[in-house]
């Protein structure tokens, strides 16, 4: 399978502190990545890296085959990357139909018809504003609006976070169902059993440097070892 992603050895600062250490890692066409570690261990540094809102003071960063290292974010999207950044950010004022209508959409088989037809719940809240969401209907919409760029790589940071367990299941379903479409993803999450049961890969960071890489299905049979690396002893990252 192509690569869509391939990060060399990447070193991001913020200031004079140095976060990520020599990360490096890949995507591939189709398949789910999961990036799991505790917090602080440079997770969404790592996708902020990717995207270019904190670009790399060193390393490399390809996507679809072309060298796209300190390439800005507009151009990362266009390039076909949808990002679904932690905390949602939506718009609060506007209501969920015109969130829709204002996200950049590329054209391909996701449409605002076929995303209400992947979430009815947005469907039915269409006219209420994104501000009044619950924030399972919140992730909903952020994922939504992601996938209107028809991406081949998708990136979730954390979308579970802050959410009742039974919409985490529904969240973590339509993570699954993105795969299933052929989307590649890469999915930074705190609900560490959950993210290894859809992934194909792992990669386990701590203090900004790669600690495991490699099947997701035989990190998440070892719970001692998860529990060492990711600090989880059951559902919790």
């Amino acid at each position: 399978m192509a690569k869509v992603l391939q990060v060399d050895s990447i070193h991001t600062y913020y200031g004079k502190s140095h976060i990520l250490d020599g990360v490096s890692l890949n995507v591939s066409e189709g398949e789910l990545v999961a990036l799991l570690g505790r917090n602080g261990a440079g997770k969404s540094t790592t996708l902020r890296s990717i995207m270019g809102l904190t670009p790399p003071r060193e390393g490399r960063i390809e996507l679809f085959g072309k060298d796209m290292t300190g390439a800005s974010a507009h151009r990362i999207a266009a390039a076909g990357v949808g990002y679904v950044p932690e905390g949602r950010r939506i718009f609060g004022h506007l209501s969920v139909h015109e969130n829709l209508l204002v996200s950049r959409q590329t054209p391909g088989n996701w449409t605002i018809d076929s995303v209400y037809q992947l979430f009815p719940r947005l469907h039915e809240r269409r006219t209420s504003k994104g501000g009044r969401l619950s924030g399972g209907e919140q992730e909903m919409l952020a994922i939504a609006r992601a996938l209107l760029l028809n991406p081949k790589l998708l990136i979730l940071d954390e979308p579970s976070q802050g959410l009742a367990p039974i919409i985490v299941q529904e969240v973590m379903r339509t993570v699954g169902r993105m795969k299933q479409e052929g989307i590649a993803v890469l999915l930074v999450e705190q609900n560490v059993f959950g993210a290894l049961e859809l992934a194909d890969r792992a990669y386990v960071l701590g203090e900004g440097r790669v600690l495991y890489d490699g099947s997701a299905a035989e990190l998440r049979a070892d719970t001692a070892r998860m529990e060492q690396l990711a600090g989880v002893a059951h559902a919790a990252a």
